[in-house]
Formats: structure tokens, sequence, C-alpha cells
């Protein structure tokens, strides 16, 4: 087996119970859309959509949808992202029986064969808790290395994230010939995970509104021994941040929603000490100038 290669050998077998959740806040065209495109698909047994407490008429425009395949929830609040997907993998998982959740902004497009390969490498590889496929618009930011508390502040800035992209993201020849590979992490966008090891792992950390979830997904999943996949034989497509932005439409209020999540992940899965919790806060302080300099640019 290559390093980093996943051994995909094995017979083909039955891919078993899939679901598919849909969070919805404020959105109902684009997951009307994505519903349109795959309600159809025979490898789904349900389709779970959460609307996350909507403030417009979402809801009752979505729950003309419901029917034998499809089931519409209704957050009690707007948790943010991992809240609301976590209440649609748990019905999922213990109202109709799923061995895999495929978790699904509305704002991407997927073919029912990337559906039923992701499937095939969870069962195929029992020690795989989530395994996704590559983005047509970049493999190379699929996925992630975990570089700890350094990595991370490289990460956030814009211009550190393009200089050290090499040494943050894997490297396309990591993919190159590869069927599925193992990585550290993957884009949080579309995803496939175990049902069984959400559950046990605890799933996504409500303290965070957006943005981590995909890094604490993994490190969750790590706990509890099971690996994340990228399965660069695959791929779907995403409209970059469409349901973000809609909600956030200020760029700078969603750097300061990225560092609130960011310092949380700090803290919470690092464990940084105050030293570097306030290297954090001046390195977010030079990360929003920066921003600022570049919107008085555009402007002129």
């Amino acid at each position: 087996m290559e390093t980093g290669a996943i051994d995909r050998g094995q017979r083909e077998d039955s891919c078993g119970n899939i679901n598919c959740v849909i969070l919805n806040y404020n959105d109902a065209d684009t997951t009307e859309k994505l519903v349109g495109q795959i309600r159809g698909y025979r490898c789904f047994r349900q389709i779970v959509i959460v609307d996350n407490a909507s403030t417009d008429d979402s809801l009752q425009r979505l729950e003309k949808l419901a029917d034998k395949r499809i089931t519409v929830l209704r957050a009690d609040r707007n948790g943010g992202y991992g809240a609301g997907n976590n209440l649609g993998v748990r019905y999922a998982a213990l109202r109709n029986h799923a061995a895999y959740v495929v978790i699904a902004n509305p704002d991407v497009s997927f073919e029912e064969s990337c559906v039923t390969g992701l499937a095939r490498v969870l069962k195929r590889h029992p020690e795989a808790g989530v395994a996704a496929a590559l983005m047509e618009n970049g493999d190379a930011d699929c996925a992630w290395r975990h570089y700890g508390f350094w990595g991370q502040l490289l990460f956030m800035g814009p211009v550190s994230r393009r200089v050290f992209k090499p040494f943050l993201c894997y490297p396309r020849r990591y993919f190159r010939g590869k069927k599925a590979v193992w990585v550290d992490s993957v884009h949080g966008s579309m995803l496939m995970v175990d049902a069984a090891a959400f559950l046990e792992c605890g799933g996504y950390d409500e303290g965070i509104f957006l943005y981590q979830e995909e890094m604490v997904l993994a490190d969750r999943m790590k706990t509890i021994g099971r690996r994340t996949a990228l399965v660069p034989s695959l791929s779907y497509r995403h409209d970059h941040s469409v349901s973000v932005s809609k909600t956030f439409e200020d760029e700078l209020a969603r750097q300061r929603l990225r560092e609130t999540s960011v310092l949380y992940y700090m803290k919470h899965y690092l464990c940084v000490n105050r030293l570097e919790e306030c290297l954090a806060r001046l390195w977010f302080w030079g990360i929003r100038f920066e921003v600022r300099a570049v919107r008085w640019i555009l402007s002129r």
C-alpha cells in the first residue's frame, strides 16, 4: 500500500442505510435546489432537513418538501452550524437507524456515485469515521494538516495562509494517483460520517457557532480511534460561502467570528497558555488591519 493511501482492493459491498442532513438558515432557495437534485437518489434512505430557527419563511417553504423520504426538523434556536447538524445526525442515527450520514451545505452539488463511493470507503475501513470527496475547484484546499498553535495562526492570516500553503495543506502530489488517502481533516461543506462514531465522539462542539467545525470533528474522532479519509477519485462542487455570506455580509464581521471560533479551539483543544492566547489576539488584530486595508484599497 502506498504511503498515505487506503487499500480499496476489497470486494464491492452493499453500502447500507445512508441519510443526508442539510442545514438551512434563511436560505430556502438554495436548500430547495439541493433537495431537488438529490431527492431521486436511490442511495439515500432518508433526507433530513434541519431549519436552524430561520427568521424568514424558510420553515414553511421547506415543510412543503416533506414526504416519506424527506423529514423537516426545526431547531428551537439557532445554535450555529454544529448544533444544527448534531440535531440532524442524531435524528438520522437514532430515528432512521442510518449507518452513514452525509452532512451537506445547501450550496453544494454532488452525484449519487460520490455518495456511494464515500460509503464504500467507510464500510471497508472501520477505522475511518469521516470521508470526503475532492472539491472540483481546488484539491489542495480540501484537506489540512494539524500543526497546532502556530499552524492555526498561519492558517488564519490571508497572506500567511497563501505563503505557507505548501506547509499547511497537503500538496497535490500526496493525492496524485491515489483513490483515497488519510488526512488530518477535510473541508466541512460536504462529508460523510459513520453515524455511530459521530455519536460516540460527541459530534460537533456546540460551543462553536461557525468555523473550525472540521478541525474539531477530526480531533474528536481521533479520541475514539477513528481517522479521516479524503477520496480524490470522487468530487463535488461547492459554491463557496453562499449561505454564510447571506447572513454575514461584512467581511470584518466574518473575521471576528472566525477569531472567536479559533480562540475557542485553541483553548479547548490545543490547551494554549496565557502567553499564546495574547499572541493570538495580537495576530488577530493584525489580520483585521489587513482586512480593513484591502477594503480601503478596493473602495478607491
